[in-house]
């Protein structure tokens, strides 16, 4: 059986397609000179077996290795049929962490650098019908300055807050076959007022591009443009509205054909902006309860084992009353989003900028394209509210975060997205950004209730990061990591010590009124647009989850669904 076998794309589907998740064989390249060596050309050297798409570190790659690892190859021999002779062939990977290169019947057919972004090699020119034998180098260094880890941990044992690495490749490889006049991409803008989609189109040739939208199965819309080439724009009218929501992910879903190539997609009819203190969705004031989601898996690491592994975490957060999450330095794969598209689940995308030297101006060559890759590929979907490149810049050996680099990595995304609020860097220390977030793991409710009632009193906004950064009245303020509050469930079960924020609660009742004490001086806030809580599930060893890294509870769902979903201040 083939793990992970579901399309990886479903806002961008064709029905050709071969899924190459499975069993590879597999070798170690910590000297990092298997392609000097022409390792691709020596089945000998490989030596194991793993099971894509996990990670090597993982148990669910059959390998489970978690020292530092440096190098990797991958190989496997694929039969592409007959039927597909004289199309386009395309090599796609969900996501491969670093460096990626790729050799195709023994020549070298693509290189990547980026290691949680999709990316894809044309490799056309180096397959035949029939065998065709693939492989794939992957290199990495976690403990390099200028590769982003994200929550990847710099020592052998995980520790604090970052946790067990991830190398190679770990989210769906598979192959595409697409005519030669083919659509390259398509970018969204529904506008919920006029209930019209525009649809922005890249073209491959010319032919006719036609559109046709569809709610619930009838025809709602359509709209074609003859001999259609380079870049075309469409609206189409859609006779029926259907708003996507909080809680109700209304799509549409869309029938795109370009001569004889034809992609399923589907949007949601939402807008969203900022108004004063507001976050506006649709033109209704809504606050964002919203969870610190991480991604980490105990067996897969970085790649749930299973779709419905995704969606059941997205399930968990609303059974707790959360509307959203901040997917927290990691670029999450696209069939967590479809979900949370289907869901009316929001979420902020951020860059795993951790690990990255921010004070060296030079890495602007590591975040900016893999950034912009990820805006690119996420642009279309209507759960992603906003935009968040860094996290928690802190000051390197010594040296401050350099500033014209996060102001540049701001203007480009607003460059490459207008629709969308950008936080530069959350929890400080701010340049340039759209709304002013802070991460205040403040443990007394009633401190934290006086410290934000100095705000709204006195439009003072009082935050660790007050000698480097400061708050301009007006500006729309969202609280993106709080609490944290540490709980270990059967502690001496688990034998590990937990770690999380501040002192943990000495009973049941403890947590459970600190939680409620934080949560309400931020919903009782009306210059506060919403509250991240850290976070949904336990990690290794930081245990301030709602949930077990098991995914168990700790205390009703209920109990946290009351709290979170009374009607905030700032609410309509």
């Amino acid at each position: 059986m083939i793990p992970r076998p579901e399309y990886p794309k479903p806002q961008f589907e064709r029905k050709d397609w071969m899924n190459l998740n499975g069993e590879w064989a597999f070798c170690f390249d910590n000297g990092r000179s298997g392609e000097a060596r022409k390792i691709y050309e020596n089945d000998e050297a490989f030596d194991k077996t793993i099971t894509v798409p996990f990670c090597v570190e993982s148990e669910l790659s059959g390998i489970g290795c978690k020292d530092f690892i440096y190098g990797v190859w991958y190989k496997r021999t694929v039969e592409i049929p007959a039927a597909y002779e004289g199309k386009r062939c395309v090599l796609h990977f969900g996501a491969a962490d670093y460096r990626t290169v790729v050799y195709v019947n023994g020549e070298k057919a693509g290189d990547h650098c980026g290691g949680y972004v999709s990316f894809c090699f044309d490799i056309t020119a180096f397959v035949k019908p029939g065998e065709n034998v693939v492989a794939v180098y992957c290199e990495d260094d976690t403990r390099d300055p200028m590769i982003p880890r994200g929550k990847q941990c710099e020592d052998y044992y995980s520790r604090g807050c970052d946790y067990t690495r991830t190398t190679g490749i770990w989210q769906t490889v598979w192959l595409e076959f697409t005519e030669k006049v083919y659509i390259q991409s398509v970018r969204y803008y529904p506008d919920y007022r006029a209930a019209t989609l525009t649809v922005s189109a890249k073209l491959s040739g010319t032919a006719d591009l036609c559109i046709k939208a569809f709610y619930e199965g009838r025809e709602v819309g359509s709209t074609c443009v003859k001999d259609a080439a380079g870049c075309a724009e469409l609206t189409v009218p859609l006779a029926e509205t259907h708003l996507w929501e909080v809680g109700c992910g209304r799509l549409y879903d869309l029938c795109l054909t370009f001569g004889k190539d034809e992609v399923k997609s589907y949007f949601g009819l939402r807008n969203v902006w900022l108004d004063g203190y507001k976050f506006m969705l649709n033109g209704k004031s809504v606050f964002q309860r919203t969870v610190l989601d991480q991604g980490f898996y105990p067996d897969g690491i970085y790649t749930a084992p299973t779709d419905a592994a995704l969606l059941k975490d997205i399930q968990l957060s609303k059974a707790c009353g959360f509307n959203g999450a901040r997917l927290h330095q990691k670029v999450f794969e696209e069939r967590f989003l479809y979900h949370c598209d289907k869901e009316g689940y929001l979420v902020w995308d951020e860059y795993p900028n951790w690990g990255l030297d921010h004070s060296r101006p030079e890495s602007i060559y590591s975040i900016l394209p893999d950034w912009l890759d990820e805006i690119n590929r996420d642009f279309n979907h209507p759960a992603v509210i906003g935009w968040c490149p860094f996290n928690e810049t802190w000051d390197q050996h010594g040296c401050k975060q350099h500033d014209p680099l996060l102001a540049l990595v701001y203007q480009a995304t607003k460059v490459a997205d207008v629709t969308r609020p950008c936080i530069d860097t959350s929890g400080g220390y701010h340049v340039v950004t759209d709304i002013f977030d802070l991460h205040d793991y403040e443990q007394d409710p009633a401190v934290y209730k006086a410290r934000f009632d100095k705000f709204v009193n006195e439009d003072i906004l009082e935050n660790h990061c007050n000698n480097r950064q400061h708050y301009t009245s007006g500006m729309p303020v969202f609280l993106s990591e709080y609490g944290g509050i540490k709980w270990v469930k059967d502690e001496v079960k688990a034998g590990v010590p937990g770690w999380g924020y501040g002192n943990a609660p000495a009973t049941e009742q403890e947590y459970m009124d600190r939680y409620k004490g934080l949560t309400d001086v931020l919903l009782d806030n009306p210059k506060i647009l919403g509250f991240c809580y850290t976070q949904l599930t336990d990690i290794e060893q930081e245990q301030n989850g709602v949930y077990t890294y098991q995914r168990e509870e700790k205390f009703p769902a209920s109990f946290f669904y009351e709290v979170n979903t009374r009607k905030a201040a700032i609410e309509d």
